[in-house]
């Protein structure tokens, strides 16, 4: 469902067109991952459903020391695993595990069904990760854009069969009602209720463990109020680092997997 656009939420989430080069980034990005993939231990495309899109891959790291689970953004409608397999580099290098998670996508599903898939693929790991010589405990949670988004999502969900470590959500959505303002919905179709339902602000966390939620300081002011909104609504359940200077809405995931960055410090914390 779309309502009346209003052009300037139209623009603050429209994060392609506020970062120019970002076609030049995704192309070095699926440069980036497809070295990963030919150079590192993996098992690719792994069904955890039944349709095409429901599928994984697992980085199995030699020290098996737990697993993070990554889930890709895109706004719920673009973008694939295999654009995101470079993120596994630093925690295969630490001794961690890594699965990388596809799900279907707007507007042939809805969000719901999305995180539907995002919870299947984590019952499936659960059950299934000893067949691939990974171990589930500890598990951290890391998404970008609207991955970040699910990762809040599975972070208030009651039947996760893990016991979530941590997480980490980059540039994320967290109240998604702005949306219904914007085109992005002519492929969403999300109405008031299904954006309120959605929306992790409206919703209690179930997960002990802290949500790290990292804002790039280059990027739209929208961005950043949704990554400094939901502190006030899961008081004592996240962690949000000051906007990352430099860092565009693209770019904060290349800063989150270098070396010595502090939220890449706090994420291999959580695996001592």
């Amino acid at each position: 469902m779309l309502t009346t656009i209003n052009p300037v939420m139209d623009q603050l989430y429209n994060n392609r067109a506020a970062v120019p080069d970002h076609l030049k980034i995704f192309e070095r990005w699926r440069a980036q991952s497809l070295l990963t993939r030919q150079t590192r231990s993996c098992e690719l495309n792994i069904p955890y459903g039944r349709d095409s899109k429901q599928t994984l891959d697992i980085f199995p790291a030699n020290e098996n020391r737990g697993l993070v689970v990554f889930i890709h953004g895109g706004y719920w409608r673009s973008l694939d695993k295999n654009d995101f397999s470079f993120v596994a580099e630093p925690f295969l290098s630490a001794g961690i595990s890594v699965a990388l998670v596809n799900y279907r996508l707007c507007p042939d599903v809805t969000i719901a069904e999305i995180f539907n898939d995002c919870c299947l693929a984590i019952n499936w790991l659960a059950q299934h990760a000893r067949r691939y010589g990974i171990r589930i405990d500890p598990t951290v949670l890391v998404g970008h854009s609207a991955g970040a988004h699910l990762v809040a999502m599975l972070y208030a969900s009651e039947h996760l069969p893990v016991a979530i470590s941590g997480g980490v959500g980059l540039s994320g959505l967290y109240d998604l009602a702005p949306l219904l303002e914007t085109s992005i919905n002519t492929d969403l179709h999300l109405d008031a209720s299904a954006a309120k339902q959605l929306s992790p602000i409206n919703l209690k966390p179930c997960a002990k463990a802290t949500l790290d939620l990292v804002v790039g300081g280059d990027e739209t002011s929208e961005f950043i109020r949704q990554s400094s909104l939901l502190p006030n609504y899961w008081p004592g359940h996240v962690y949000a680092a000051e906007p990352v200077a430099g860092c565009n809405h693209f770019t904060i995931v290349d800063h989150f997997v270098q070396a010595g960055s502090a939220q890449l410090e706090r994420t291999l914390a959580l695996f001592k």
